[in-house]
């Protein structure tokens, strides 16, 4: 076996060429755009019904987008989460993003990878569109144990928490995706 010295995860070619907002004014208008990233991904094969932005939270400026790419990339810690901070973070040119005031906006609350993910890469405030246990019972995915006050967590370490903006369009896009024969890819177990 030979082994591995690099890996790549890359937006997907549909959203690589898709133009976007320089800015989002509102809570709404980001999610919005996360709800129609998060249904168009799952659609096209990428990865599981997840979408993620990286803003500037005083001006609104869109830093980066990203989509689960679990799926195209074979990587199970691709999730949008995950690409939308690495992408900030090149963008910006450093790992950590607590130099400026961004936040991160997500259509649900964070799995147990992701809210690692959050707390060590500096953004200051999460916006999620619900938790709650629909999403794994609309989808399949075992989110991880996240912790009950996770919410109490990430605000003792400086990052606000918004919760429920357009709750509705994430139920919706989970329920479409639990619908179809998409790929649930949790890791077997013995």
């Amino acid at each position: 076996m030979t082994r591995a010295s690099t890996f790549t995860a890359s937006l997907p070619h549909w959203l690589q060429g898709r133009p976007l907002p320089e800015a989002l004014a509102t809570d709404e208008e980001r999610m919005a755009l996360v709800h129609e990233l998060a249904d168009l991904n799952w659609r096209a094969g990428n990865g599981g019904p997840f979408a993620a932005l990286v803003l500037d939270s005083a001006s609104g400026e869109l830093i980066a987008a990203g989509v689960n790419v679990v799926l195209a990339s074979g990587l199970s810690s691709a999730h949008a989460e995950v690409v939308a901070l690495s992408l900030a973070q090149t963008t910006l040119g450093g790992w950590d993003l607590g130099g400026r005031s961004l936040e991160l906006v997500v259509n649900w609350r964070p799995c147990a990878m992701c809210y690692g993910a959050t707390i060590w890469s500096g953004v200051r405030r999460l916006v999620i569109a619900g938790s709650g246990p629909e999403c794994e019972e609309l989808t399949g995915f075992d989110e991880g144990p996240v912790r009950d006050d996770w919410r109490e967590q990430l605000e003792a370490r400086g990052i606000s928490v918004t919760s429920d903006v357009l709750r509705d369009g994430a139920l919706r896009t989970f329920a479409e995706y639990g619908g179809s024969a998409s790929t649930v890819y949790n890791a077997r177990r013995a």
